[in-house]
């Protein structure tokens, strides 16, 4: 199953890798480099396919629960002052994403959307301190009763151009479902309340809408 954000990149691909595989056989004759240059157009085709995969996922919900919008590697824990929408001290839990993994961004709690705002920006490497303030970004605010505002923010990267978002003010969402999309390598940043127990290590890797990142402390 392939993400809805790639249908048209997989098609201009598949147009352009037949194209190639066909057409370089009438600019040479040299039989080595013609399934040199078709092998390298076919596997070029094969990975945009793997980019724009969508696996199914079965979340457990779980309201006390905050799981990975993502698919990647935990880069960053630490406490830090949220600027943006907190204006307070928050826990940073930092994931990035190369571009070989899932790149669909899902829901970390199941509640309302109170907040959802795009920002352009710079295209710094992902990893990168200054990344989360300075490049293109989305920032969304969900919250419920039980573990009350889950900020995240989808962060493009040296190579990403383009980040979907899907979250809108008042709407109601489910943990684990689609709420984006962001195109060659990234990365999110989660913002949960101080006190909240963490459940990952730092490059530890997790798979998106599955592996619990957090948990609120009054889970029973």
């Amino acid at each position: 199953m392939f993400h809805k954000e790639g249908y048209k990149i997989i098609l201009s691909t598949f147009l352009i890798t037949a194209t190639i595989v066909i057409g370089v056989e009438y600019i040479t004759e040299n039989y080595w480099m013609i399934k040199m240059i078709q092998l390298i157009a076919i596997i070029l085709f094969v990975l945009v396919l793997q980019f724009f995969r969508n696996p199914k996922r079965e979340t457990a919900l779980n309201e006390y629960h905050i799981i990975s919008p993502v698919d990647g590697k935990v880069v960053v824990i630490e406490e830090i002052f949220e600027k943006e929408y907190f204006k307070e001290k928050r826990l940073q839990v930092s994931i990035f994403m190369s571009p070989i993994n899932v790149h669909v961004t899902r829901y970390v709690i199941s509640g309302e959307v109170v907040f959802s705002k795009y920002h352009p920006g710079k295209f710094l490497v992902a990893w990168h301190p200054k990344s989360s303030e300075l490049n293109e970004r989305t920032t969304v605010v969900v919250e419920n009763k039980t573990v009350g505002k889950i900020l995240y923010r989808q962060i493009a990267g040296a190579v990403a151009r383009r980040i979907v978002n899907y979250a809108k003010v008042g709407e109601k969402v489910i943990q684990g479902t689609d709420a984006g999309f962001i195109k060659f390598g990234s990365r999110v940043d989660v913002f949960l309340p101080i006190g909240t127990k963490i459940n990952v290590a730092i490059d530890e890797v997790v798979k998106g809408g599955v592996d619990k990142i957090g948990e609120v402390n009054n889970y029973k």
